[in-house]
């Protein structure tokens, strides 16, 4: 049952967040917002909807471990399974732009998150709605700075997506927030009765299946957008999406109820934080060298060799 449980929840937020994905980019669109801006606002919130659900979800149930489990997984699946699979589909050529804002707001981030756990072992109300707050400002700040550099232009726009109708969007948003809800119910539950039948600990399941599972509309929405050639909704929802995680996710879950570092659990700040600022270090060396700017293929087999790594070591 705890499996079915699982599948049917990974199941949900998968079409959950593909329709949740659609109806953004029809809506962005209809506002002619760039594809930069889309990737890593519009986007990047939809995707990042279900570890806002499971997150908010675990922390009600009084496991604060999925819920940050499920976000530094998350984040480490981002790049390590995301990013490294959408490159080995399709090489991504990173825009300048990505060194000045996204790149230093999401080591910004991951090291906030650090230092507020690792101070006092809680994630409390005020420091969540710093966080979230710093989140807006951000946002505000990356869209006009996107409005002074460059115009949205309507070839940009995908014709299928531009010419939706207002009611299909808002069907399509109220079919993917369901999908979401229930999805990460059936998740939590499952993993929760998963781990307790197993005898691994609800941190471990939720940084390696639930991580994977929640990670799973980033997959989709980077590799549809890499093989349909758009790399800047797909690099910048992934980039985006990792902000979101911890800015939002993590930020809105401590303002409805404080996260606390489990002590049975001290692997969450000894080793895996520093997997997650690992992998979103390793970003800045990995575009530059040998060659500028491009996340190759084989990038891309590194990215996701040391995913596969992490998982092994976790798993132990």
């Amino acid at each position: 049952m705890s499996v079915f449980l699982v599948i049917a929840g990974l199941a949900l937020l998968v079409i959950g967040g593909d329709f949740l994905v659609r109806a953004s980019v029809g809506l962005s669109f209809k506002l002619k917002i760039s594809k930069l801006v889309i990737g890593m606002t519009v986007v990047s919130f939809a995707t990042s909807a279900p570890e806002l659900l499971v997150s908010l979800q675990a922390a009600f149930d009084g496991i604060s471990d999925i819920a940050l489990g499920n976000v530094i997984g998350s984040n480490i699946a981002n790049i390590g399974l995301v990013l490294g699979i959408t490159a080995i589909i399709s090489p991504l050529t990173v825009d300048r732009d990505f060194y000045k804002y996204n790149w230093p707001m999401m080591m910004l981030a991951s090291f906030v998150l650090y230092y507020f756990l690792k101070n006092d072992q809680v994630l409390t109300a005020i420091e969540g709605a710093i966080m979230f707050t710093s989140l807006i400002m951000f946002l505000f700040l990356l869209i006009r700075s996107s409005r002074k550099l460059t115009k949205a232009k309507l070839d940009e726009i995908d014709d299928g997506l531009a010419v939706v109708s207002n009611f299909k969007i808002v069907m399509w948003l109220i079919i993917g927030a369901t999908g979401l809800y229930y999805g990460s119910e059936w998740l939590v539950e499952g993993a929760k009765r998963l781990a307790a039948a197993v005898g691994i600990s609800d941190y471990a399941i939720s940084v390696t299946v639930i991580a994977i599972g929640t990670s799973v509309p980033e997959l989709a929405a980077s590799v549809i957008a890499a093989l349909k050639k758009e790399k800047a909704i797909s690099l910048g929802n992934l980039i985006g999406s990792n902000i979101f995680n911890i800015a939002s996710v993590l930020g809105l879950t401590a303002i409805v109820k404080p996260i606390v570092v489990n002590p049975q659990t001290p692997e969450i700040l000894s080793t895996n934080i520093f997997w997650m600022i690992a992998f979103a270090a390793v970003l800045v060396p990995l575009m530059l060298i040998p060659k500028q700017f491009i996340i190759s293929r084989y990038k891309g087999m590194l990215l996701f060799g040391a995913y596969l790594v992490f998982i092994y070591i976790t798993l132990q």
